[in-house]
């Protein structure tokens, strides 16, 4: 419930506040406020040679770890037109987001102020500009995907699992040339 640590008075009435698990209530005004996860997007950025964009964070939480481009989502925006957007904002790139990967949650911030996020992640390519680190990011680096940062060098708690699972599953579908057979045995 960290969303309402320290409300105590109703934002539309300033009557007291009822604080519940995950939910304040006013009774003057009968407004409810509820806890919940702010939504970001990113993407995996593939370059032609089937390797993967990440951005080195500039600032906290996170500072000089390793981080898939992309960000909050504003009130009513469509989450492609947010990674577009984020995308082009911290990369210069103009993308299309291409299969989708997962949807997972998260915590962003500190130990005082750790939002919860839900983080909606696609596949995305280019389609324009050039690569060039921007708004929090102060590096951009094209990994393939057997050369990928150690987790311990990855963002946030769960992003390094996520981007392993995304990795084996890719690997996974790739197709393989079938061995020989061998005619001696037959």
């Amino acid at each position: 419930m960290v969303a309402l640590n320290g409300w105590s008075h109703c934002p539309r009435c300033a009557s007291p506040l009822a604080l519940g698990a995950g939910f304040a209530t006013c009774s003057a005004c009968d407004s409810i406020y509820y806890a919940s996860s702010s939504p970001a997007a990113s993407a995996l950025v593939l370059d032609d040679e089937g390797r993967v964009l990440l951005g080195r964070r500039a600032r906290a939480p996170y500072e000089g770890k390793w981080d898939t481009p992309g960000g909050f989502i504003e009130e009513g925006e469509d989450p492609l037109d947010a990674l577009r957007r984020e995308l082009r904002e911290e990369t210069g790139l103009e993308v299309e987001p291409g299969a989708f990967v997962t949807a997972y949650t998260d915590r962003y911030g500190s130990a005082e102020d750790d939002t919860a996020t839900l983080n909606l992640l696609w596949e995305a390519s280019v389609v324009g500009g050039e690569p060039h680190p921007d708004d929090d990011v102060a590096e951009l680096h094209w990994f393939a995907l057997d050369e990928l940062p150690q987790d311990d060098e990855i963002a946030f708690g769960a992003l390094p699992g996520v981007i392993r699972g995304w990795v084996a599953r890719r690997n996974a579908e790739e197709p393989t040339v079938p061995a020989p057979l061998d005619h001696r045995d037959s």
